[in-house]
């Protein structure tokens, strides 16, 4: 014979029904319930034993005394304790001869890479393409010399700043006060004429004299540039602000001043580099592309 259903337990509801269809209200496991009361005491036994409890300025230490930022510090410690050799070498080394020290090379360009995203990513690219009023590194248009050397120098005393005294330092003045308004663009015109541009070919001609008056001695006769006076060329189609018409008429007559901080710690209260990490982010620029 079939065997019968069993007999519905005498067991009481939550007093919820849906369709015919009640909630037994059946005790918990007891084994269920005990891991229950066991992972309670487990959290309060944690937050008392690691830091937890968020304070005004600080959190609880925790009776262990554990913390992740001694790991991290300790793991620091440890890498530049392995690599103070390198270190110590690459802050006295020729830069111009590291490339040929593959081990010393290899471990500047790798810790210079993250010294370039960590401090001048922001304003030349992370892939170091530069933007407007910041200097493309890829390429070998450089306002001060594109040499290692030249890099590094540029990188511990940086450009129009306060912090050193060995910055380097020119500023072109804005000829919105010396020239008028024609004249400005007709210097315009010139200037988009030598750099391969359309123009106007009057004032272009008209605006020829007027460069060499007043822009060739910082700018060259030929728009070359001069690298000991940071002055760009105008020449080619490398820009930095810009190379059309507005763009140009705003340079030539409000003049352009930008600044790069100086990144030596010799220079900065806080946030500097040392000798080492100037070497390493100066080979990492240099043998990117556009280092000479």
């Amino acid at each position: 014979m079939a065997k019968q259903p069993e007999k519905k337990k005498d067991v009481g509801t939550t007093g919820h029904q849906w369709d015919g269809i009640e909630e037994l209200n059946n005790p918990l496991p007891r084994w269920w319930v005990w891991i229950f009361y066991a992972t309670i005491v487990w959290g309060i036994w944690y937050t008392i034993a690691y830091p937890a409890w968020p304070m005004l300025q600080s959190a609880t230490s925790g009776y262990l005394g554990y913390s992740t930022r001694a790991e991290v510090a300790a793991d620091i410690a440890a890498v530049e304790q392995a690599n103070a050799g390198l270190m110590d070498e690459l802050a006295v080394a020729d830069l111009a001869t590291v490339p040929s020290n593959t081990a010393l090379h290899s471990f500047a360009v790798n810790g210079g890479a993250a010294i370039f995203r960590a401090n001048c990513s922001q304003c030349h690219g992370s892939g170091a393409a530069g933007g407007k009023g910041y200097p493309n590194l890829l390429d070998d248009d450089w306002l001060w010399g594109g040499s290692v050397e030249e890099i590094a120098y540029t990188v511990a005393n940086g450009i129009r700043n306060e912090q050193s005294p060995d910055a380097r330092w020119t500023e072109m003045p804005a000829f919105g006060d010396i020239l008028s308004k024609e004249e400005i663009g007709q210097v315009v015109a010139h200037v988009r004429a030598i750099s391969g541009q359309d123009a106007d070919a009057a004032l272009a001609t008209a605006g020829e004299t007027l460069f060499l008056d007043n822009c060739a001695s910082c700018h060259g006769d030929a728009g070359e540039g001069s690298r000991d006076m940071g002055a760009p060329r105008l020449n080619d189609a490398i820009w930095l602000y810009g190379g059309d018409e507005a763009a140009l008429t705003e340079s030539v007559t409000m003049a352009r001043f930008g600044v790069m901080p100086a990144w030596s710690d010799e220079h900065r209260s806080a946030g500097g580099l040392s000798a080492a990490e100037v070497a390493a982010v100066s080979l990492y620029v240099h043998q990117l592309g556009g280092g000479e």
